[in-house]
């Protein structure tokens, strides 16, 4: 029984390798075969790519209901990047209904990883009013937490 564990697990290793040498190589219809049916059996990468793949017609049509649902699960999994990705979906209204408390929440997530574009996001957030009360003194805090000294 333990021979077809391991077997399992290395076809499952060889599919995800796969999905994402032609995902890197742009051969998005291939890596969207080997990488769709890992993203069902829940990982977070693979969930996350497939959103890519699924929310600009890459390698496929358009499937916004099942980008955001990939990307939604990745980053409850604590896929930095998909909370970033999610944040935008919220923040821009894509692939789901605009909600700027969403779109802070995920931005917020993303940055606690360490992810200083959402913080840069965030910041601009504040500084804009979009989707938020208009806030220059929180901007500037998030805008030097993110690297950037203003002046």
């Amino acid at each position: 029984m333990s021979t077809d564990v391991n077997n399992e697990m290395s076809e499952a290793d060889a599919a995800f390798s796969s999905g994402i040498a032609a995902f890197e190589a742009k051969n998005f219809r291939q890596a969207l075969s080997f990488l769709g049916p890992v993203a069902e059996a829940g990982d977070a990468e693979a969930q996350h790519r497939c959103a890519i793949m699924l929310q600009n017609g890459l390698g496929s049509v358009v499937n916004e209901e099942k980008a955001f649902e990939y990307m939604k699960a990745a980053a409850e999994q604590g896929h930095a990047v998909a909370q970033h990705g999610l944040g935008f979906m919220y923040m821009e209204g894509e692939c789901t209904e605009q909600n700027s408390q969403e779109a802070i929440k995920w931005f917020e997530k993303a940055a606690e990883q360490g992810l200083m574009g959402s913080l840069t996001t965030l910041a601009m957030m504040y500084e804009e009013g979009k989707g938020v009360k208009k806030d220059p003194e929180e901007a500037k805090r998030l805008y030097k937490l993110a690297g950037f000294d203003q002046q």
